[in-house]
């Protein structure tokens, strides 16, 4: 089953997507929750019109999404934490915190948006990735330090 996507979601793919997916996914999760819409005929030439118009505004975006990049590549936050005395961190560091590290920063980021892709156990220097846009995604550095 072929569907049009309206908003991005994670492992499927970016808002105006056209994507396959199994037709149970597509019949009773996507569409009634309005995340997408059937790909008929009618459907995808409102969406060539959508991206024809929107051209401009995705390459101001996208600009914007760049400046960001760099402006983390450069960045480091502080993360803290609770260590132990074999310097194991208690719990874990979340997105919610990197999130909130970085809008003291004042960077806006949505939770969501943010990946850890090693587990953090101690303290030490590690990099979670951003999606800013659909082609521009970026690393942040945060260093984890005992309370």
């Amino acid at each position: 089953m072929e569907v049009i996507l309206k908003t991005d979601i994670k492992g499927l793919g970016y808002k105006n997507d056209k994507v396959e997916v199994k037709p149970g996914y597509g019949r009773n999760y996507l569409i009634p929750q309005g995340f997408a819409v059937l790909a008929t005929e009618s459907n995808k030439k409102i969406l060539a019109e959508n991206i024809k118009q929107a051209a401009h505004k995705a390459e101001k975006i996208k600009t914007e999404a760049e400046e960001l990049a760099t402006k983390l590549s450069n960045l480091t936050l502080e993360i803290k934490a609770k260590i132990g005395e074999s310097g194991k961190i208690f719990g874990k560091v979340t997105t919610l915190q990197i999130s909130d590290a970085l809008s003291e920063k004042g960077i806006n980021i949505d939770r969501k948006k943010i990946s850890i892709n090693v587990p953090v156990q101690g303290a030490g220097e590690f990099e979670a990735e951003v999606d800013l846009h659909r082609d521009v995604k970026s690393n942040v550095k945060f260093v984890v330090v005992g309370e």
